[in-house]
């Protein structure tokens, strides 16, 4: 479940569910018995074949979704569903130009890293024709939490750095790799609207957000209120199975209809019934609420910890997606990089597993399985306590 066993047979606390990947638990044996289960059966039959495990999934993901996000594509990853996103907000919109965030993670892909924008992901290749705008950060913002100014450079953006017209824009609504970022509320509202009237459609990446993991809502970009015209998902979406989707309006699938469009393994009959009891437990044992409540609490305790150390900057997040920004001067908001080493490991040594974001690599990163517990909370804050005291 939210627990991880080394070779000799030490006991750690998971807090980064292998990147925000392990949604319901470790070997959870209702999501395992249905792979198992399915492993018996058939493996593998590409959609040639009509198999009713990839219905049976891709129905219930749809019922999950606003609006008329109706039509699902399945992959295997977050950067395939990325890619695939991108390929259709192109040929629906006629037109090139993509626009991401600043800080943005998107996948390593070819053709997504240049959707990402951290240089500590990005090759040295053509990007093509993709631009990258102000990041809205609350904490290190030029801007603050002021959405409409940040709204105004994607505005400039269009007017001065294109056609006029674009393709899209992606975000993630809490940025994970750039260190559990969350957008300035009204932001995603304002932009959609800016990048609709440039004929562009809005893309939501979901990949670390999706699935209840925020605690107040199933999807990050309810956090926004707004429906998005395509949303990716992948990660949460399968506890650890190579599994990735796409959900689109009719409307704009139908013009993957004019070519074949296709994945030998998306949808494969063991990742759909490992996806479907993914998302049967989910609902059975409540887990949305789980991240509000555990989230809530664990939050609340590592803000008195910023009372009382100095090197924590930032807590921010929501439910069981929270950022701990770590700095070396708290006006200058100095990353505190090496400092963030030494604890990630002294932090391993006392039994937690942490994950490390960010440009600099100053912010920890919990965003464990979803089972975790209020005393692993506080297991956790006092080991963090313990180990800054130590410092």
């Amino acid at each position: 479940m939210q627990y991880l066993y080394d070779e000799n047979g030490r006991r750690y606390l998971d807090a980064f569910a292998g990147i925000v990947t392990v949604s319901c638990g470790h070997c959870h044996p209702e999501v395992l018995n249905a792979i198992t289960e399915q492993n018996k059966l058939l493996q593998h039959a590409t959609t040639i074949y009509l198999h009713h495990a990839i219905a049976d999934f891709a129905e219930a993901l749809a019922s999950k979704m606003p609006g008329n996000l109706k039509v699902v594509y399945f992959v295997n990853s977050g950067s395939e569903a990325n890619e695939l996103a991108m390929l259709m907000a192109r040929l629906y919109s006629g037109n090139l130009g993509m626009i991401s965030l600043r800080n943005a993670y998107h996948g390593g892909s070819s053709s997504t890293i240049g959707l990402t924008a951290l240089n500590t992901w990005k090759y040295p290749i053509p990007e093509g024709e993709i631009h990258h705008v102000i990041n809205p950060d609350p904490f290190r913002g030029v801007f603050g939490s002021d959405a409409t100014r940040y709204a105004k450079d994607v505005q400039d953006h269009i007017e001065y750095g294109t056609s006029g017209k674009v393709a899209g824009f992606i975000a993630e609504t809490i940025q994970g790799v750039g260190g559990a970022v969350e957008l300035a509320p009204g932001y995603l509202k304002q932009v959609y609207d800016i990048v609709r009237k440039a004929g562009g459609v809005c893309i939501a990446d979901e990949v670390q957000t999706g699935f209840g993991r925020t605690g107040s809502h199933y999807w990050g970009f309810e956090t926004q209120g707004v429906i998005p015209d395509i949303v990716t998902m992948a990660k949460g979406i399968g506890n650890g199975l190579p599994l990735g989707a796409v959900v689109t309006t009719p409307e704009i699938a139908n013009v993957m209809a004019q070519k074949i469009q296709f994945n030998t393994f998306g949808g494969n009959p063991v990742c759909s019934a490992g996806g479907l009891a993914v998302l049967r437990v989910i609902d059975k044992e409540k887990r949305q609420a789980h991240c509000a409540d555990v989230g809530s609490h664990l939050i609340g305790r590592l803000r008195s910890l910023q009372d009382k150390h100095d090197i924590i900057g930032d807590v921010r997040g929501r439910g069981l997606m929270v950022g701990v920004e770590l700095v070396t001067d708290r006006k200058e908001k100095t990353p505190a990089k090496a400092k963030t080493a030494i604890l990630f490991e002294n932090m391993r040594e006392l039994g937690v597993l942490l994950g490390k974001g960010g440009l600099h690599g100053n912010v920890f990163r919990i965003k464990p399985p979803m089972c975790f517990t209020k005393d692993d909370a506080d297991y956790l804050v006092d080991a963090l306590d313990y180990a800054m005291s130590k410092l």
